[in-house]
């Protein structure tokens, strides 16, 4: 069964450019131009990753992206922002609303098909992967059936990438890794891919957990650790 890939971008070159480099990969490819284009092949289409553009002709890419990921029929559907706007701001807003990633133009095609690979890795290995159903760090708590994390029994709201990275560091708690190990083992991504998607992560991971984002230590020069007691 193949894969269908929605780009919804205005730009006819991009929108050609990417289709043509997918369908090489034998990826289907829908096109769309704007948000109401892109609402109706969601709509009439079963979709595996979404690339989105930010600035469309009938509004924010980011209201789509809030749509898509807060409707229980597409919920679990990728979505690779693709836009201009570099300002960290404009990535943190994007992965709040549940983006699992951000390219930024000008943009390589093929590190672009290497996250839409990894992407869609990853979904495939979430599902394959057994594990025990919860996990308790001192007054933090995951729930990992329903990637839920609380902190004296409130919930606190991770994305689903925020709770792998959290999940990740917890599993590994007591020894540093590295961003490259980061981007490799959470992302799905080889070291030439840019590191700084791992540092607006973790920043906006701590600001969520409040004093228990203490516990994940910056080792200057090397990466991140997660304290190995909860004390």
């Amino acid at each position: 069964m193949s894969v269908s890939v929605l780009v919804i971008e205005d730009e006819p070159d991009i929108r050609k450019t990417i289709d043509y480099n997918l369908s090489k990969e034998s990826y289907k490819v829908i096109q769309a131009a704007s948000i109401a284009e892109g609402e109706k092949a969601i709509a009439e289409n079963d979709i595996d990753v979404v690339i989105l553009d930010l600035m469309l002709p009938d509004g924010s890419g980011l209201t789509l992206c809030r749509d898509i990921k807060s409707n229980s029929r597409t919920k679990d559907i990728p979505i690779i922002i693709l836009t201009a706007k570099a300002d960290e701001v404009d990535r943190v807003v994007g992965f709040e609303l549940g983006a699992d990633d951000y390219v930024i133009k000008p943009f390589s095609v093929r590190e672009l098909i290497l996250r839409v690979k990894a992407i869609l890795k990853r979904g495939t290995s979430a599902k394959d992967t057994a594990e025990e159903s919860s996990y308790s760090f001192g007054d933090l708590r995951l729930n990992f059936d329903a990637y839920q994390v609380f902190i004296n029994d409130s919930e606190i709201g991770l994305t689903a990438l925020e709770f792998r990275l959290l999940k990740h560091l917890i599993d590994r708690r007591g020894r540093v890794q590295t961003r490259d190990q980061l981007l490799e083992e959470v992302w799905g991504y080889s070291s030439s891919v840019t590191t700084r998607t791992v540092d607006t992560h973790i920043k906006r991971l701590r600001e969520k957990l409040g004093p228990i984002g203490n516990y994940i230590q910056t080792i200057r020069g090397v990466g991140y650790r997660f304290s190995r007691n909860p004390d």
